[in-house]
């Protein structure tokens, strides 16, 4: 009951462990040819000896029965030698290799027993040497299975033991004894090597579950390293990894490739008015809109913000990247549902061909900024690729970087002021100032040129503190009724600090802080509206004007007004160009005029140019306009001569025509 206790719990462990069932098996499965190989030639040679001693049946066809049984386990096992167990296969085949074990232990024994009494006394001794030989060869290839193993060794010395102590013989029954103590042994060498070889499988599996979770936390740390876990993109660092490998390999095939850069039309309005969690919404539909479009050879990526890159493994025409880039272009301009409202974006790509357009990768990723910087300013929701025109761009865009960084500002930076006419009393009311650069080397350089790079490299800063300096020391010279107008760049309001230090300037100045009126447009309050909020809200508690640039070009310039502490709404030229003749505009600015007035707010009108745009604008309720009607920026030497009384200088055209 013992072994059968034992047997039953072996078998009870291997179904629990199939594991370390399948690794004893395969071990087990290498000692096969030895195992056959021993019971053929022992039972070969014993039939051999007993041919003429014993009866055919037993001397020859029982041991052939049994020799041929043997050789077709062995053709079984080379046709299964390479097949890969599962986890219920290696069970079965456990339960099966016991069965087979029972069998044949109990055949050759049986054999070996009937066979015993023919022959010599040598004869039976060569019989219980081929039982006892035999034994310890099997056990010792049945060594990983434990449970065969013992069952074996208790068939064979239950069975033959018996019969040799039976024979009354003190060598036999010496014999007898000899068997069982050796398999005693045997047994326990057994149980200490299969203890030694299950704590080996478990550390090689430790081992390898050890493996497996350093791998699985290579691979995650590789994913949170290459890949964007908000749109599941890969990432920056993946971008210019794939962008730099594929540099070096198409720079030495002699090949070619193209960089796009996609930018987001109107996404920070997205968040601005939904939030950010909104806005993550939209960029995560975005990077699935984009990984639909990948295939083999294209490579998408997120930059940053609402920025994504792309890889065309292939350099193709300028037509193929153009209707690629407009299927990218089309697919992102698709309705986004968000917040339960619908919400209009567009992309817009900019391409760049290896080598054609650089064969750096930094000059690559600049190429295609650049013409991405030219659609966003001019073609926007459409594909533009890098060209000459372009490159020319970049080395003024360069050249006046350079000359910018070691600019005497002091000397270089001046003003022109234009002023603001006020159609009731046919007198400036105040005057814009409005930067302009002349370099010894460039000459003079457009505002919006030299300003846009000032944005850029943040020399707006220095360039900001000298202008607004200049300004102040002008305005101490105008009458007091007169105020300044000061355009602010977004940086200037991006932090507290900033903000403190144009309210710095203003007081030492010694103008009276309500002379001075920033303006600020829509675009810089859209970067980040709670700074700006507060930073204008500073600006203000100092005595100071704050008035809204350029209204109605932006997206939400409505939500904008009532949310922040504005004095004034400009409206921008845009919407006065065909006042005169276009009812649609017409009826803009006097819905915007209307407004201002409910609300407590002046509102200036600019870019009027002719007396019939000066009419309209009056009678729809405008006293502050702006523009080359009344009068061009002017020098600040020549600003005095504006400001002289009507009588000393004449009317100008504008006041003649508005006393008319």
């Amino acid at each position: 009951m013992g072994r059968l206790a034992r047997l039953r719990e072996g078998l009870l462990v291997a179904e629990g462990d199939p594991e370390l069932v399948r690794s004893k098996l395969q071990a087990f499965s290498r000692q096969i040819p030895l195992l056959y190989f021993m019971l053929l030639v022992n039972t070969t040679a014993v039939a051999i000896t007993h041919r003429h001693s014993a009866p055919a049946w037993l001397a020859l066809y029982v041991p052939a029965a049994l020799c041929a049984l043997c050789i077709v386990r062995c053709v079984r096992w080379w046709r299964v030698r390479q097949r890969v167990l599962t986890d219920d296969d290696a069970v079965s085949e456990l339960r099966k290799l016991l069965w087979l074990v029972g069998v044949l232990g109990t055949a050759f024994s049986l054999w070996s027993r009937l066979l015993f009494p023919y022959g010599t006394v040598f004869e039976q001794a060569q019989v219980a040497f081929y039982m006892a030989t035999t034994l310890v060869g099997c056990m010792f290839c049945l060594m990983h299975i434990r449970v065969a193993a013992l069952l074996l060794l208790s068939i064979v010395i239950l069975s033959f033991s018996t019969v040799l102590v039976f024979t009354r013989c003190p060598v036999f029954i010496a014999m007898a004894i000899d068997m069982t103590l050796v398999g005693v042994a045997l047994a326990v060498i057994i149980q200490l090597y299969c203890q030694t070889f299950t704590g080996a499988v478990g550390a090689q599996r430790e081992l390898q579950a050890s493996q497996q979770n350093t791998q699985r936390l290579s691979d995650d740390n590789f994913r949170l390293a290459n890949i964007d876990s908000l749109t599941d993109l890969p990432n920056r660092r993946s971008f210019f990894a794939s962008l730099r490998a594929m540099s070096e390999q198409t720079f030495a095939s002699s090949g070619g490739f193209n960089v796009g850069l996609i930018d987001l039309d109107g996404f920070k309005q997205v968040n601005d008015i939904y939030g950010h969690a909104s806005g993550d919404l939209v960029l995560q539909e975005v990077g699935a809109r984009l990984l639909a479009l990948a295939e083999p050879g294209l490579f998408f990526a997120r930059l940053g913000g609402d920025e994504f890159g792309v890889l065309a493994q292939h350099k193709f025409s300028n037509e193929t990247l153009v209707e690629l880039g407009e299927r990218i272009c089309n697919a992102l301009s698709q309705p986004y549902l968000v917040a339960g409202n619908v919400a209009e974006l567009s992309g817009t790509i900019g391409w760049a061909a290896f080598p054609d357009a650089g064969t750096t990768v930094t000059q690559l990723f600049e190429r295609a900024d650049a013409a991405l910087y030219f659609g966003k300013e001019s073609r926007r929701g459409t594909p533009v690729i890098f060209s000459t025109e372009h490159e020319t761009r970049i080395r003024r865009s360069s050249l006046v970087t350079q000359e910018l960084r070691h600019a005497d500002l002091e000397a270089e930076l001046f003003l022109e002021f234009q002023p603001i006419y006020d159609l009731l009393t046919h007198r400036p009311m105040g005057l814009e100032a409005l930067g302009r650069w002349h370099n010894p080397r460039l000459g003079m350089v457009r505002p919006e040129e030299f300003i846009r790079i000032a944005e850029r490299t943040e020399l707006i800063l220095r360039i900001t503190d000298v202008l607004l300096r200049k300004a102040l020391d002008e305005v101490a010279r105008w009458p007091s009724e007169l105020f300044l107008s000061f355009n602010l760049p977004a940086i200037d309001i991006s932090t507290s600090a900033r903000a403190r230090r144009l309210i710095d300037i203003v007081s030492a100045s010694g103008v009276p802080p309500h002379r001075v009126s920033f303006e600020i447009t829509e675009t810089a309050v859209t970067r980040d509206f709670e700074q700006a909020h507060s930073a204008l809200t500073m600006i203000k508690q100092a005595g100071c004007r704050v008035s809204l640039d350029d209204f109605g070009t932006g997206y939400s310039s409505l939500s904008y007004v009532h949310r922040l502490p504005f004095d004034s709404i400009k409206i921008d030229r845009s919407f006065v160009t065909d006042v005169d003749s276009n009812s649609a505009s017409k009826k803009i600015v006097k819905s915007v005029l209307d407004l201002c007035r409910n609300l407590g707010l002046e509102c200036v009108v600019e870019g009027l140019e002719t007396a019939q745009q000066a009419e309209v604008v009056k009678a729809l309720g405008a006293r502050a306009v702006q523009g080359y009607l009344f009068s061009p920026p002017l020098r600040a030497n020549a600003v005095d001569t504006y400001l002289r009384p009507a009588p000393d200088r004449g009317l100008t055209v504008a006041e003649a025509q508005a006393q008319s």
